[in-house]
């Protein structure tokens, strides 16, 4: 059974220029790509996806850090898209991140870490309702 999942290139992830690497990476992992676009998030757009951490210290710099600059989140499908992209992208700390994956490869820190991927598949579809109407997706 196919999944969604969404994905959110970073703003470190379009500074470094990596944007079309790490894409080629998603799509040879077997993900398609049902929808993407380039943006740059607002603060309260940014408040509202990240609400959950709104309690936790680092809230209030993840929402400077992701209205820094343009982001590019894309909806992703495969079987099992949640658990299998969190494996592509490897640990949230690129030093503790598998070889081969996004973060080891690209990110440089825990903080700029390059990717976004969701953490279940009740939250892949909140998110990916963030920034995707339903007519948006192909």
């Amino acid at each position: 059974m196919t999944e969604r999942t969404l994905a959110i290139l970073k703003p470190d992830c379009l500074d470094k220029r990596v944007q079309g690497k790490v894409i080629q990476h998603i799509l040879d992992a077997g993900f398609e790509i049902k929808a993407m676009k380039l943006t740059k998030l607002t603060e309260d757009s940014a408040k509202k996806f990240y609400e959950v951490h709104k309690e936790r210290p680092f809230y209030g710099e993840l929402v400077s850090y992701m209205t820094s600059g343009p982001v590019i989140p894309l909806c992703l499908e495969k079987a099992n898209a949640v658990a299998d992209f969190r494996k592509t992208i490897g640990a949230t700390n690129p030093a503790n991140a598998e070889e081969g994956t996004i973060r080891k490869m690209y990110a440089d820190s825990i903080e700029r870490n390059i990717v976004h991927g969701s953490d279940s598949p009740e939250n892949a579809k909140n998110e990916i309702a963030h920034f995707f109407n339903d007519s948006d997706i192909v």
